[in-house]
């Protein structure tokens, strides 16, 4: 850091289930670039509800939330943001004085890159997952007017629920089912996990597919991004989703936005 860590340092944070590096390095180097005197870091917790109080009581600016926090920290705030409230799924908390207000902008990351990859809002599509974060991918396919749309999770009640609620079908696999767009929202492919190595829809479906989302960031070369591409389908990447909702976190923390270059910058450095 240019400023060292002082008594006047603001701290940020994140709680996941298994804490990765890309939101410390992305957030530490925008902090280091701008000169701002914050910072961050990634946590774990196995008391939910005192990690949140901690929030509140010792003056943490702001906390990242990810996988399996993002539904069960919502009774633990004071507020919901629209962008969580609509979906009940967050992945922000901020804290103004100790007044705990939570956002989603995995929501808002996906919205963005729907119209930046100018994604057809008639492409059907099947979305693999049913936890909050697919509740963050789905709500903004939907709200993106993508009519055209299958559920797919083995959790009966789970993606029954995320069906039901964005007016989708579900099924528990996808069977004959050649959409146009796949798009993965589970762990499957993520290293460090069982599944590491494992590809989210079989090939015959990405063969038929003209496009590839997966929101799995690390690698963001996936086993279901690198058949993509060595098919010639054009992917959108985990590397992009993380990085949009990791600036609007940014934003969100210390009231600037970093220049495109900044952020490019932070990416790259995040990447390792």
């Amino acid at each position: 850091m240019s400023i060292a860590p002082n008594r006047d340092t603001i701290l940020c944070m994140s709680l996941a289930a298994r804490p990765g590096t890309f939101g410390v390095r992305f957030h530490n180097h925008l902090y280091d670039q701008l000169g701002l005197d914050y910072y961050y870091k990634a946590m774990t917790t196995d008391d939910l509800p005192a990690a949140v109080g901690g929030i509140r009581a010792l003056g943490i600016r702001g906390c990242g939330v990810s996988m399996p926090f993002k539904e069960a920290c919502i009774p633990l705030v004071d507020e919901l943001d629209a962008s969580a409230s609509a979906i009940d799924s967050i992945n922000t908390i901020v804290n103004d004085n100790g007044h705990l207000k939570a956002y989603n902008t995995d929501y808002l990351a996906i919205r963005q890159l729907l119209d930046k990859h100018a994604v057809d809002p008639q492409t059907s599509f099947a979305l693999r997952g049913s936890g909050g974060m697919a509740k963050a991918v789905a709500s903004a396919m939907r709200d993106a007017g993508m009519s055209n749309g299958l559920i797919i999770a083995r959790n009966y009640e789970t993606g029954r629920a995320l069906a039901d609620s964005c007016g989708y079908p579900w099924q528990a696999e996808l069977g004959d089912s050649r959409p146009q767009l796949l798009v993965n929202v589970t762990p499957i492919g993520m290293s460090g996990g069982d599944q590491a190595q494992e590809l989210s829809f079989e090939r015959a479906a990405i063969e038929a597919a003209q496009q590839v989302l997966d929101v799995v960031a690390l690698p963001w070369q996936t086993p279901l991004i690198t058949a993509a591409l060595e098919l010639g389908k054009p992917v959108i990447t985990g590397l992009e989703v993380i990085a949009i909702q990791a600036l609007e976190q940014f934003v969100l923390y210390t009231g600037v936005r970093p220049t495109a270059e900044q952020v490019c910058l932070a990416t790259e450095y995040a990447r390792g």
